[in-house]
């Protein structure tokens, strides 16, 4: 099972990831992606899916037109973990261009 990050590591992992930040009132970590239109937010949303797949580790997300709002957590760990910040840089590095 993955270990729950300390508060050190979560404060320094939100740190180097720009737009994430702490979830209110849980243990997990938000971020809201704006695209220029629908298909641009399915795109990204279709290759998260696949990262995710990979390994085994689904965001929770909500997709209106061109947004998309994720939240992130290991559920089984009950927080947020390694994964949560490996999926978080990925979701990211996509955006980027």
């Amino acid at each position: 099972m993955a270990q729950l990050l300390t508060p050190e590591e979560r404060a320094q992992a939100l740190a180097n990831l720009e737009g994430w930040e702490d979830a209110e009132g849980r243990d997990a970590i938000v971020k809201t992606f704006v695209f220029q239109d629908f298909s641009t937010a399915f795109a990204f949303m279709t290759r998260v899916a696949m990262m995710a797949e990979k390994m085994n580790h689904h965001p929770e997300w909500f997709n209106v037109y061109n947004t998309v709002d994720v939240v992130l957590a290991t559920h089984d760990a009950g927080g947020v973990t390694g994964f949560d910040i490996k999926l978080a840089n990925f979701m990211n590095l996509i955006t980027i261009g």
